[in-house]
Order: C-alpha cells, then structure tokens, then sequence
C-alpha cells in the first residue's frame, strides 16, 4: 500500500461524514431532533452525534419505501435500467473508497487494510455481480393439459428492511441491498448505533448514482427502538437480520407479533477448525489458523476459536502458532501497518476479558495474551491450551480474539467435539486425504466448510448457517434474491 498513516489521518481530519437519517432521497434530522453520541474505539473519543431515529422515522422510510414500490419506479422497472444504475454505484463505491474506509476505520476501530479491501474491493464487486443477476431471474412454465397455460414468475417481495451488525459495516450493507435492489424491492436499513457512518454516506452515493427517491433508506439508531419498529412493522414485508442469536430471536417473535414478515437470519457462531493426524503444520495451515481466530479482533461470527488439534500435533501447532502471534500488531487503525484493530466498546472489551479470566479460573492454559494498556478498547491475541470442551471459552462465542486448542486423539473425537454446539455457521477441516476431508465436510452439520484453508467463499457462495446459527435463508449467492422475491402461479385457461 503507497497510501501512509499520515494520508488516512488527512483524509479523517477533513472529511464531514453524513450524520442525518437518509429518508425518501433526503438527509434529515430524526422526528424528535434526538441525537446518540458516536465514539471512536480506538481512542475512545467522540467522534460526534448522529441522529436517533424512532418509530416516526421508521414509518416515514417505510411509506417511502411502499411509495415508491407501489409506483413501480424501480419495482416494475425493466431490470436492464436498475442493472445500469447499481454498475454506476458499484463505480461510485469504488471512486469513494478511502474515505469510506476511512470512516468505517474510525467508527468501528478497524484496521485501515481491511476497510480499504472491504469496501473499495468487495462492495463493488457485490453491487457488479448482482447487478448482472437484475436481468437473469427467470420464470418458469409448468407441464399442463392443453386447456391451461401455468406460468411460474418471480416477483419483488415488496419493502425489505436490513438490520445491520457492527463488525463489517459497509459489507454487510452491501450483502443485503444489492440483492434486493437487484430484486426490485425497495429496503429500510438500521445501520448498528455504534457504526452508523460508512452506511450513512452510501445515501449520497445512491443519489448521485440515480437511484429514485425512496427505495433506499437509511436509519440509524438503538436496535430496541429503529431495530424494533422495523421487526413489528406491518408493511415492512421482508426483515433480513445479521447479528447475535439472542436478538434474532426477537426479530422472529416481531414477526409473529405483526404482519408474519419473512425473516432472514444470520447468527452467532462458534466454529471449529480441525486438524486431522495426517495434516502437515506447515506456515500456510497457520497462517489460516490465525486468521481463522485473528482477523478482525475474532470479531467475526464465523470465527474458528475452537482449534482442534490432533494430539501428536499440537505441540509443533503451539509453537508455530506463537510465532505467529507475536507478528501481529495493534494500535492505530489508520495505520497501514497495524494487523489488529481494537474492541468495538469498553464494555465489549469487558467481557472479552471476563471470558479470558474464565479460562484461566476453569483451567486452561494461559499461552499468551490478554489486556492491553493504553486508551482505546485493544485485546491482544490470546491463545489457551488444555481447553475441553466443557468451559465456558469452548461452549460461548467470545467475539474477540481467544483461540482455544483442544487436542484429541481421533477424528472420531474431533467431530464429536465440533458438533457439540449449539452453533453451526462455519468449520475448517485440514487433512491430506480428500475422501476424510469429504467425510468430515458431510457430517458437520454448520452452512459452510472450507476444506485445507480457512475461506467464507465469495459471492457466488451462499452463506448462512444451521442450528442457532441461521435461517434457511442465505446471504450471497443466487440464493440471496430468494429472500427478495415471490413466487407467483399465474393459471390461464386456454381453449383446447
């Protein structure tokens, strides 16, 4: 990167990020003038306010959204036209990135590396493929006698809405409304109160990329008021949540408390990354076994915290996994250099410490790792030892970075403990023998296995999880616009 730490600084101290809801194509105080403070977790500084959206908001982006929907601007338009104007946002995406990353970087206290790869890679390449999917959903015509005609077509669901978590801000908005723009649904979107800003600046790209008024809005604010009157919204017809399990349950109780809105999850994890006896622990499966725990603070929902290890294995795993560690560096952000980013809050922090302190109360090894002094909200990488499966640090998802090793003597027992959860959203198996890495890949009951190298796929992967972890619906892939779109029948009789 020829960028320096003290170019992203230039780009912080002089950049005016969108505070305001983003409403029917305007920016505009919430209805009650209410403001949340905004704190940078690296420093855990204000960074300013930004409005506090409520129901009043809610509903005025909802009947937006409905407007516009109903109209048929954009919902009934020919896909061709919404094709071209989301290929002019992912333009725009990528024309805006360092100041994207730049805010994504000071709000969530993400390292600047990744935002940049995020949010000037990723997200336009997500707006570019599902803009291509626009004009590529096809119906079908069902076998009949000859006196009917039955057509089989898909349609817009209507007004979805997007519950957004904190640790991928920018990505996970762009998970979620390039599809259902691509569907021709309008959407309502509640950015996390902690990381309102990169999301918030996407309402000025969708202008500028023509996007007609109303078919994308944006609301920040608490999940238990924005969050919530989108969930018991009755004309909200679509809600897909991304966030922990316990806060996807309530969105699954606003359902049944409303309209019956469809709703898509995506949840907590705690996912395991196994290396069978015949795996090589060699620089490559280490690198991904950091990664695996490391990337993003482990503040990742498919985070691989539960490592797994052959017995005959574990001591050169140990020791190769240590050096690696003590490559990593936290600090700054916006520095180019840093690996590690911090914790999203003081109180996430917390109880990232307090699982740390578990382990050692419940008899783990304590490797290396733990708190780091200094401003701002930093957890060094941890690693335990001796970790079974019935502590607390094996059984919680701990969204920070505590790598746990378990060493076992079978694969037997390897696939006993990963299955053991009530989580199943990702898993990494690391063998040289394919028909056990198929095996082991089919019994894993989780959405996505990566087979000798940690990966969440990429866009043309669907991603979600089984158990506790998800719904049937999936982010990414073909199977995204799924939550979207309705299928209708549409019968015609026909003379014989």
């Amino acid at each position: 990167m020829s960028e320096t730490r003290a170019y992203f600084h230039n780009i912080r101290d002089t950049v005016t990020p969108n505070t305001q809801a983003f409403i029917d194509g305007q920016y505009c105080d919430a209805a009650d003038g209410a403001k949340l403070e905004n704190l940078n977790p690296a420093t855990g500084e204000i960074i300013g306010t930004f409005s506090h959206c409520g129901a009043a908001d809610v509903d005025r982006a909802v009947a937006a959204a409905r407007r516009v929907f109903n109209q048929g601007t954009w919902s009934r338009a020919a896909p061709e036209y919404r094709k071209e104007i989301l290929l002019k946002l992912a333009d725009l995406v990528e024309k805006n990135k360092n100041e994207l990353a730049v805010l994504e970087s000071v709000d969530a206290g993400k390292t600047i590396t990744d935002c940049l790869h995020e949010v000037g890679t990723e997200a336009p390449a997500f707006f570019r493929w599902y803009a291509e999917l626009a004009d590529k959903t096809f119906g079908k015509i069902a076998p009949t006698a000859d006196d009917a005609l039955a057509l089989i077509v898909k349609e817009p669901a209507g007004v979805a809405g997007a519950i957004l978590p904190w640790n991928f801000p920018f990505l996970m908005a762009v998970w979620k409304i390039a599809p259902a723009l691509a569907s021709g649904c309008s959407i309502v979107v509640k950015p996390a109160e902690q990381t309102p800003l990169s999301t918030l600046k996407l309402g000025e790209l969708a202008i500028e990329a023509g996007i007609p008024s109303g078919v994308l809005n944006i609301i920040p604010g608490l999940g238990e008021t924005a969050g919530q009157a989108i969930g018991l919204h009755n004309d909200v017809d679509t809600v897909s949540f991304t966030g922990s399990t316990e806060v996807g349950r309530l969105f699954m109780r606003y359902s049944g408390d409303s309209n019956l809105k469809s709703v898509g999850l995506e949840m907590g994890g705690k996912s395991p990354f196994i290396v069978l006896d015949d795996a090589v622990i060699s620089d490559d499966l280490i690198e991904h076994a950091a990664m695996a725990a490391f990337w993003n603070g482990g503040q990742n929902c498919s985070a691989n915290m539960r490592q797994i290890i052959a017995a005959p294995l574990v001591d050169e795993f140990l020791d190769k996994m240590l050096k690696r560690v003590d490559t990593f560096k936290l600090g700054d952000p916006l520095d180019p250099d840093t690996t590690i980013g911090s914790m999203i809050t003081a109180e996430h922090k917390d109880r990232v410490m307090g699982y740390i302190a578990s382990g050692k109360t419940e008899g783990a090894n304590l490797v290396v790792g733990g708190d780091v002094d200094g401003p701002g909200h930093f957890v060094a990488p941890t690693v335990f030892d001796g970790v079974t499966n019935d502590m607390t640090i094996a059984k919680d998802e701990i969204f920070g970075p505590v790598l746990g090793v378990m060493a076992v003597k079978s694969a037997e027992d390897a696939l006993e403990i990963a299955t053991d959860t009530d989580y199943g959203l990702h898993a990494t198996v690391f063998t040289r023998d394919i028909d056990r890495a198929i095996s082991m890949a089919r019994k894993l009951p989780c959405g996505t296995v990566s087979v000798n190298g940690f990966s969440e796929g990429d866009i043309k992967t669907p991603f979600g999880g089984y158990k506790q972890s998800g719904s049937l619906a999936r982010d990414n892939g073909t199977e995204a616009l799924e939550q979207y779109l309705q299928t209708k029948t549409i019968w015609i009789a026909t003379q014989s």
